[in-house]
């Protein structure tokens, strides 16, 4: 289990996991985009991401190759992540388990353990004040989708690694 206490106890970890239905294009592209922001605050070491979907559709695929084409040209690597399905132990191992749109969010709250459900958040939630709370899935539009998906996530990820050092919960 990790621990929402991260910069206080240095041998917990913090968890997040990212979700979205398939796990092939939205939270792969979310998981690699914090794990660039993490890194890049020498913060690995300290922080456990992963990324998951709600749906079984595509597990051990690799990411949408549009979304590792988009990610590589902003130096992030998705090439390593694999497909998977959320897991019920997720719910208490994750501190973060951040959903791309409300129909995910909608999917892991039925999934999840009452005592847990604090720990589900919309992703963008950590965008900034006035922004679009959903990561639109870019699966069936063109390339400029996964270019927004990308700007989304990054401004997430800077946000979310600040409320993380900040100790709010």
């Amino acid at each position: 289990m990790y621990s929402k206490y991260l910069l206080m106890d240095s041998d917990k970890k913090i968890g997040v996991l990212f979700v979205c239905m398939g796990n092939i294009c939205r939270s792969p592209t979310a998981e690699g985009a914090f794990r660039k922001v993490v890194t890049d605050a020498g913060l690995l070491d300290r922080i456990h991401i992963e990324s998951a979907g709600t749906h079984a559709y595509h597990v051990g695929h690799p990411p949408d190759h549009r979304a590792q084409a988009a990610a590589n040209r902003r130096g992030i690597m998705l090439k390593n992540i694999r497909a998977k399905r959320v897991r019920d132990e997720d719910f208490e191992s994750f501190d973060y388990i951040l959903a791309m749109d409300r129909d995910n969010l909608g999917e892991l709250a039925a999934r999840a353990p009452q005592e847990y459900r604090d720990r589900l958040h919309l992703f963008l939630e950590f965008a900034g004040a006035g922004g679009a709370l959903e990561v639109p899935d870019p699966y069936y539009g063109g390339p400029t989708g996964f270019e927004l998906v990308l700007d989304l996530v990054e401004e997430a990820s800077r946000g979310l690694l600040e409320r993380i050092r900040s100790g709010r919960y």
